[in-house]
């Protein structure tokens, strides 16, 4: 039982490499990141990890400040 397991699992491994390996890759990979950081570049006054969150638009700010008695 545990033979055919493997089996199973080898068969199901050598299906999904065939399938990686007829997708069609990127043949100009730098010219995709040149644009990826082209675009973020454009982008990050938009960026609120980069620019912040005001305090009066942000939804998960405490409403109430904690009081200790």
């Amino acid at each position: 039982m545990c033979s055919s397991n493997s089996v199973i699992q080898a068969q199901k491994l050598v299906d999904q490499l065939r399938v990686e390996a007829g997708m069609e890759r990127i043949k100009q990979i730098s010219l995709t990141a040149a644009d990826l950081v082209r675009y973020c570049q454009e982008h990050r006054r938009h960026d609120p990890l980069l620019t912040g969150i005001a305090a009066s638009s942000n939804p998960f700010k405490d409403k109430k400040s904690c009081v200790l008695l």
